[in-house]
This record gives structure tokens, C-alpha cells and sequence, in this order.
């Protein structure tokens, strides 16, 4: 039979629905990657820069809505797959709700034209890369389980994925304790800031906390994954 003939819906399983997983995962990691570009144009107070940023967040995130749809919309009832329907759906929510935060984030930004104050802009730089860095691992994860499923289980598959994810709390960690730097930097500098900008910023330092805290529940869904 000629492959181009099956149905769309078999040409997907007859690959690891994983594969769909991943390129959300690699959408959401995208979104991650503006957001630190767009940190640094609303450093700089270059508005035009962010807004253009923001819109790449919008559209990423609109892309993501998308491949969470195709996956939705090509899980049967029944599956015969090593993982069930459930699982699948709960994995593509929790992988939706990164990209979903990094455009609150940006949008929250664009609207009220939000910088740091300079003292806490370098620290605020490093916490929203150690934030970022979970969502990478997180996508790596994602594609290492993925390869690992086309090629077959090897011995210490659950070793590895295990270790991925054990660097995954790691940076979900140093992500809490830099948090609760910044806002005691920020505690220090309230009475010379205006008591409706500090509350924004203090949602903006919440919010950045929320993708590490995301990105480690996508690593602990996998490890259920793996253990079911």
C-alpha cells in the first residue's frame, strides 16, 4: 500500500505520538528564548523592540494552541501505546502552561511599559535564566524520551530519564532561592518606588518562578510516564 494513502490519523501513530509532544515542547522553548530577548529590549526601555517581541510571544504561543489541538484531535479513545490518552493530555497542558506565562509576562510588560529597577536588573537577568534553563531541560527530556521510543528501551533508559529530570528540580531550586533574593532586594527599595509599580513587580518576579515551577512538573509527568 502506497504510504501517502493512509489517513492522516495513521501516518501519526504509526510514529510515536511523542513526536507531537516534542514539537510542542520546542515551540514552548522558542517562546522561553524571546522572553529573554524581550527582558533585555525593556531594559534598554526600546518599546518598539519589545512590542515587535511580543507579538513573536503571541504568535508562538498561538502556534503551541495549535499543535496542542493536533494532538487533542488525533488521540483515540482507544490507544495502543505503552502510555494512556489521560497521561498524553495531562503532559500537553502542563507543556501549554509555560508558553502560556511567558505571554502573560510579556504582556503584563508591554502594557504598563515595565522595567526593574537597575539595581535588580542583572539579578533578575540570571533568575529568568535559570527559569529558561528549566524549560531547555525540559525539552530535553522530552526529545531524549521521544528518541528513546522510536529506537526502543535500552537497560538504563529510567536512569537517564531520571537524572534529566533530578537536573530539573536542580534548577527549579536555585530558580526558588534566587526568588527569594530578588524580592528581598526589592523589600529594600519599596519607599523609593511607587506602591502600584512594586506590586507589578512583584507579579512579573512571581510569574518568572511559575516556568521553572512548570517546566518541572512537565519532568515529573514524564517520570510517571516512565514508571506506568
Amino acid at each position: 500500500m502506497d504510504p501517502n494513502k493512509f489517513s492522516p490519523l495513521t501516518r501519526l501513530f504509526r510514529r510515536s505520538p511523542f513526536e507531537s509532544l516534542t514539537e510542542h515542547i520546542r515551540c514552548v522553548d522558542h517562546g522561553a528564548d524571546l522572553l529573554t530577548q524581550y527582558l533585555d529590549a525593556s531594559s534598554a526601555a526600546d518599546w518598539a523592540r519589545a512590542g515587535t517581541l511580543y507579538n513573536e510571544i503571541t504568535d508562538t504561543e498561538h502556534r503551541a494552541d495549535e499543535l496542542k489541538e493536533k494532538v487533542r484531535s488525533n488521540l483515540p479513545n482507544t490507544l495502543f501505546l505503552p502510555i494512556s490518552r489521560s497521561e498524553i493530555l495531562i503532559l500537553i497542558e502542563a507543556q501549554d502552561k509555560i508558553i502560556n506565562k511567558i505571554k502573560d509576562i510579556a504582556g503584563l510588560m508591554t502594557g504598563r511599559q515595565m522595567q526593574f529597577p537597575s539595581s535588580l536588573e542583572q539579578p533578575v537577568r540570571n533568575y529568568l535564566q535559570t527559569s529558561i534553563d528549566a524549560v531547555h531541560q525540559a525539552r530535553k527530556v522530552l526529545e531524549e524520551l521521544d528518541e528513546l521510543l522510536e529506537s526502543g528501551f535500552g537497560r538504563h533508559v529510567s536512569e537517564m530519564i531520571a537524572d534529566m529530570v533530578t537536573e530539573l528540580g536542580r534548577l527549579e531550586e536555585n530558580a526558588d532561592q534566587e526568588q527569594i533574593a530578588i524580592r528581598q532586594q526589592l523589600l529594600k527599595l519599596e519607599n523609593e518606588l511607587p506602591a502600584l509599580e512594586v506590586m507589578f513587580l512583584y507579579r512579573v518576579i512571581d510569574w518568572i518562578g511559575s516556568l521553572s515551577d512548570r517546566a518541572e512538573k512537565v519532568g515529573g509527568r514524564l517520570q510517571i510516564l516512565m514508571a506506568s
